[in-house]
């Protein structure tokens, strides 16, 4: 659970084959929300990945084209490809200075890659990410443990919960789900 960022909410949940991303679509500027609609998860990579980020926009949008450069580089392999974006961004002088955070994930993998080297894979199957997150997080390990629910109900229901107690997460949602095998 990471929560450096203002601004953003990103939360993965991973139940049985399936996954689903989802992060909230307020942006903010200083204490100000200037758009409702962004979306800050997506597939990459041939739609095989989804990311989440938390932090400024650019530095966001470059370290997804980053990532999908190594997953081109590394046909497709997240685990070898978030440990060498992880590697570059906090030794490369230009890229260590990007503030933002990701969520990477595709069928079988889930990681939390940050600029200080970090490439975490939740022992439970459920990361969040920004100012929201711990109690995005929170919300889906209590869902996860006490409902049969598929991952992206989990998602929604937890990012709701969240934006009901942060002022920089809305309600306006962006859901992205994976199925291993398919």
């Amino acid at each position: 659970m990471m929560s450096g960022f203002h601004g953003t909410t990103i939360l993965a949940v991973r139940r049985g084959d399936a996954l689903a991303v989802g992060g909230d679509g307020q942006v903010t500027l200083d204490r100000t929300v200037i758009k409702h609609q962004a979306r800050k998860v997506r597939k990459i990579y041939n739609d095989r990945i989804i990311v989440g980020f938390a932090g400024a926009t650019a530095d966001a949008l470059t370290l997804s084209e980053k990532l999908e450069g190594k997953l081109e580089r590394y046909n497709g392999n997240l685990t070898r490809s978030a440990v060498e974006l992880a590697r570059d961004w906090r030794t490369d002088k230009y890229l260590r200075r990007l503030e933002a955070i990701m969520i990477a994930a595709d069928e079988t993998r889930l990681f939390l890659v940050s600029g200080n080297g970090d490439v975490i894979e939740p022992d439970e199957g459920v990361i969040a990410i920004g100012s929201g997150g711990p109690a995005a997080q929170a919300a889906a390990m209590a869902l996860m443990r006490h409902t049969d629910l598929p991952p992206r109900q989990i998602v929604a229901e937890a990012l709701s919960i969240a934006a009901s107690l942060c002022i920089y997460t809305n309600t306006t949602l962006t859901v992205e789900e994976l199925k291993s095998g398919g």
